[in-house]
């Protein structure tokens, strides 16, 4: 397939240097890696523990080569990394109109940037999809269905694609929480791309916690739009062992790498039971449930 223009790379690091490297060592070895620019940001020292590793991640990425161009971009204060990624994707978006997110925890299969800057090209005029992802969930697919790429109304962060008439409708300081949070039928609407979203924008909202992602997943509901997925991913994650921010030591997300070639359909519909397995995928335990319940005082 032509591609007539590839997305830049978006790249955020912090303060994990091995995972640094082995991101983009994996990315690197990516095929059109050679031909792609790379912006990588590097977010400031939050306190005094961190500053020597953030010097280390500053100091290999200076090192850096196998792209067309790079640029690094050393924030001097810290911003965090949900204020980091929405500057800095913005920023992107305004002059390229489309990149490729990416955070210092994954590998990649060989054929990782094929796949979103094709997912690219051949989506770019369906509004129904406001994003790809290069990572597939650990979900079931029915042997029924035969499609190698699927809709889900749920964003991913890890691995990501998108173009700036998508990212531009994302209202970061979600304005209509208010009604959000007295209507039951929106909630149970967003839901629909996991119960865990309604629990995670509420915090967001209430400041326990910081995240983009929720309210770019957020974004597609109120658009009534999905990210694409491959079958069988393009990305492994390599931050779940604790040694991020938000990533507590698990397994429950890991999948298989592919460099199968997808077939990009382009009259892809949502398939009812895989998104079905993805709300059980993503259902919280009930002690979670009445945990967030009393925690975030939801009768008032």
């Amino acid at each position: 397939m032509a591609i007539h223009t590839l997305a830049p790379v978006v790249l955020f690091v912090y303060n994990r240097p091995i995972h640094t490297q082995r991101t983009i060592t994996s990315l690197v070895n990516c095929q059109l890696a050679s031909a792609s620019e790379i912006f990588i940001f590097s977010d400031a020292a939050r306190s005094t523990a961190d500053e020597e590793q953030v010097r280390q991640v500053r100091q290999y990425i200076q090192t850096v080569t196998g792209f067309k161009n790079k640029r690094v971009i050393e924030r001097p204060t810290n911003m965090g990394l949900a204020r980091s990624v929405i500057d800095g994707v913005s920023q992107v978006m305004s002059r390229y109109g489309k990149a490729i997110v990416l955070e210092d925890d994954m590998v990649f299969a060989e054929d990782f940037l094929v796949f979103l800057n094709e997912s690219l090209e051949v989506y770019k005029d369906n509004p129904s999809v406001f994003s790809i992802s290069g990572y597939s969930y650990p979900i079931t697919i029915p042997d029924s269905y035969t499609k190698d790429v699927y809709l889900l109304p749920r964003a991913s962060s890890w691995g990501w694609a998108t173009w700036a008439d998508r990212w531009q409708k994302a209202d970061w300081q979600v304005t209509d929480y208010p009604v959000f949070l007295k209507d039951k039928t929106i909630q149970d609407g967003f839901a629909q791309g996991g119960r865990d979203l309604v629990y995670m924008l509420i915090k967001q909202q209430k400041g326990l916690v910081n995240s983009w992602a929720v309210r770019w997943s957020y974004t597609h509901y109120k658009h009534q739009a999905y990210c694409l997925f491959p079958r069988i991913s393009k990305l492994q994650n390599i931050g779940n062992d604790e040694s991020g921010t938000h990533s507590p030591k698990t397994k429950r997300f890991e999948t298989v790498l592919s460099n199968k070639s997808m077939v990009l359909d382009r009259d892809l519909v949502p398939n009812d039971e895989i998104i079905k397995g993805l709300q059980r995928f993503f259902q919280p335990s009930l002690v979670r449930q009445l945990i967030n319940y009393f925690k975030l005082q939801l009768w008032k």
